[in-house]
């Protein structure tokens, strides 16, 4: 289970817990933990909450399917907006269900993906096919895998410090990347990069300390 807030996690794992062939093996508070503990655990499927801190469940889920291709993961949000809808398929999940959803379908979306299918909730299917309908042609992001995840952590307030030292990497390799994000989105200010971090649903937070 993946997701920031622990009555979510503990709600879930209790009633999970009470499916006879379920068992919750790792808990996640963030993105990052998600991939370590995908790792070290090698789960069954991921319920992948999206809005998370330091590394959201869209590049998390990028990272654990590129890890292991076969690994299944459901997205489990508040998040119903097209884009983030498309996003998330894009980075190889297999589910996506909202979070006032029955538990009962949650369990039903589970068994569905573990047999080697794809879940959409009624909900998320309707916003599916109006994006679908609606959208106009959308360019790829510029940006690589990891300066999107440098970009969420600018936009979530950490110092160019603090981006090293969770990234494992130096504080001139940050600069380089922080650069290059601002060359290639032609923005030059953290404001106006905090903005594009969350239009494009790297992030929710908007309003926290800035990077320095």
């Amino acid at each position: 289970l993946a997701d920031d807030h622990k009555i979510i996690r503990d709600g879930l794992k209790s009633l999970l817990a009470k499916q006879h062939d379920m068992e919750v093996i790792g808990e996640a508070e963030d993105g990052r933990t998600a991939v370590q503990m995908t790792r070290d655990l090698a789960p069954a499927i991921i319920v992948m909450d999206i809005a998370m801190p330091d590394l959201n469940g869209v590049e998390a889920t990028r990272q654990i399917v590129e890890i292991d291709p076969a690994m299944k993961v459901v997205a489990l949000s508040m998040q119903s907006d097209g884009p983030v809808v498309r996003r998330m398929f894009q980075a190889g999940a297999s589910g996506y269900l909202l979070k006032d959803c029955a538990f009962d379908e949650l369990v039903k979306a589970i068994r569905t993906v573990l047999a080697g299918r794809m879940y959409l909730s009624p909900d998320i299917a309707n916003v599916v096919v109006r994006h679908l309908s609606n959208a106009e042609p959308t360019m790829a992001s510029p940006l690589t895998a990891k300066e999107r995840e440098v970009l969420q952590l600018i936009a979530e307030g950490k110092s160019t410090k603090e981006i090293a030292a969770i990234l494992l990497v130096s504080v001139k390799t940050i600069d380089t990347h922080r650069q290059h994000i601002m060359d290639k989105l032609d923005i030059h200010n953290i404001a106006e990069l905090t903005r594009y971090a969350i239009r494009e649903g790297l992030t929710t937070v908007d309003t926290r300390p800035r990077a320095r």
